[in-house]
């Protein structure tokens, strides 16, 4: 009988792929791809498109996902805005029964000069939907993720024969507007293409050395509203300020004002933050103006502290004019827009994530990582909640350039900066095998 079951465990080894071999086979896949995915990258690189117009970015990963055997729909997406066209892409591959795992990728870049003086730096500039020409960059690293989006899904349909169910690819747009995600969902994203168990996203770490991967449980980046602020007033000459109401006077209090949101009326163990990122007022030195206009951003994680300090700015706002004698109609004016909510990664599958990516990269390849107040509207498929998601950061600069700034207190170039420059080798190969070891691990059953 010992010796019987002996020779049935060998003869299952023999028959069965060890977790090393598909590994190694992973590998050795991405050797290959490797080159292709770098030249990829710096096309997307040196070829970016603004928020509402990444048709030919979509139109590439369309053209690369079909190749690998996606059924892909183009332009779907749905803005509130009139007049703006939708270039969101949807890709399946269905291999038989299984739970459906989403991957999404976003695909706009940001209205930034670039200043990395790479050979494939981008010199594009383009309108932005108001008209105006501006300076384009992938100042984010969305080619980064979509170039492992892509490698991953070619290695996925590649790998058939180790998952069973529905892979649902989502190439988004206008994620820098916070407005991609909502567009998608209003188009009926789940309803025509289905509802998945589980959605995975990468984002590139400006902070992280290439070839590791952070994990953070829960709360991982902040709602993000965006106020406006007129602040309006009684102009007149700058010689008779008596005359006048003055809103710059009242402008300046109401900065200083709202910085005690956060630091008195909030709870220090709820994060907050509330920044005035532009102050425009006045046109000549001796003439008090009608108006100054403030635009401010507001962060939080909890949906409550969030609409705390939406209330703070308005009441703050309108009694300071009050206490100045503003008169009942000239009152600030306060518009709040479109928020993106918080991104809360489901703690339960995100240890799960954790595990598979320790087992596909090496334990001291995946590290753990603070929540951040940045945005990103990745957070919104989880349809408050009802869908588990997760947002795992991708290492993305150089090693050495990390310990000299660790040595040397010098800040790395971060996100949305014109210098921002990610190691595409090593940040592309880890990018790759993340999401694919993500997706295998979400195909097997828990």
């Amino acid at each position: 009988m010992i010796r019987f079951f002996f020779w049935i465990c060998i003869c299952w080894m023999l028959l069965m792929p060890s977790a090393a071999c598909a590994a190694d086979a992973l590998d050795d896949f991405i050797d290959r791809e490797l080159e292709g995915w770098v030249r990829i990258y710096r096309s997307l690189h040196t070829n970016p498109e603004l928020s509402y117009g990444e048709e030919k970015t979509a139109a590439l990963l369309a053209r690369e996902l079909r190749s690998s055997g996606y059924t892909v729909t183009e332009k779907v997406g749905k803005f509130s805005q009139p007049g703006l066209q939708a270039f969101g892409l949807v890709a399946l591959m269905k291999n038989g029964e299984g739970p459906t795992v989403m991957v999404r990728t976003d695909m706009d870049a940001l209205p930034v000069e670039e200043k990395t003086n790479l050979p494939y730096a981008s010199r594009v500039r383009a309108r932005n939907e108001m008209g105006e020409e501006v300076s384009v960059m992938h100042a984010c690293g969305h080619d980064v993720h979509m170039t492992s989006f892509l490698g991953a899904a070619k290695a996925l349909s590649q790998m058939k024969d180790r998952w069973r169910g529905t892979l649902m690819l989502v190439g988004q747009p206008a994620e820098e507007r916070g407005a991609g995600a909502r567009a998608m969902l209003d188009d009926g994203l789940y309803a025509r293409f289905g509802k998945p168990d589980y959605a995975v996203a990468l984002h590139d770490d400006a902070s992280l050395e290439a070839g590791k991967v952070g994990v953070c449980e829960g709360y991982a980046l902040a709602s993000v509203d965006s106020v406006d602020i007129a602040v309006r007033g009684v102009g007149g000459h700058g010689a008779y300020p008596h005359t006048t109401k003055d809103p710059v006077v009242l402008a300046s209090e109401l900065v200083v004002a709202l910085q005690t949101i956060v630091s008195r009326e909030n709870s220090p163990l709820d994060p907050g933050v509330v920044t005035v990122g532009s102050i425009h007022g006045g046109s000549k030195h001796n003439v008090i103006p009608d108006e100054v206009h403030l635009q401010l951003t507001v962060r939080s994680y909890k949906e409550e502290v969030r609409r705390r300090m939406l209330a703070s700015i308005e009441r703050i706002a309108r009694g300071l004019a009050l206490a100045a004698g503003i008169p009942p109609d000239r009152a600030p004016l306060v518009r709040v827009g479109e928020a993106t909510p918080a991104t809360y990664n489901n703690p339960e599958l995100t240890r799960r994530l954790g595990a598979a990516l320790k087992n596909a990269l090496g334990p001291d390849s995946v590290v753990a990582r603070d929540p951040v107040m940045g945005g990103e509207d990745f957070g919104r498929f989880s349809l408050q909640g009802q869908i588990p998601v997760s947002l795992i950061w991708l290492g993305a600069v150089d090693p050495q350039r990390v310990e000299q700034s660790r040595k040397q207190g010098i800040p790395l170039p971060s996100l949305h900066s014109s210098e921002f420059a990610p190691l595409a080798e090593p940040t592309l190969r880890t990018g790759v095998k993340a999401l694919t070891s993500m997706a295998l691990e979400l195909f097997r059953k828990p």
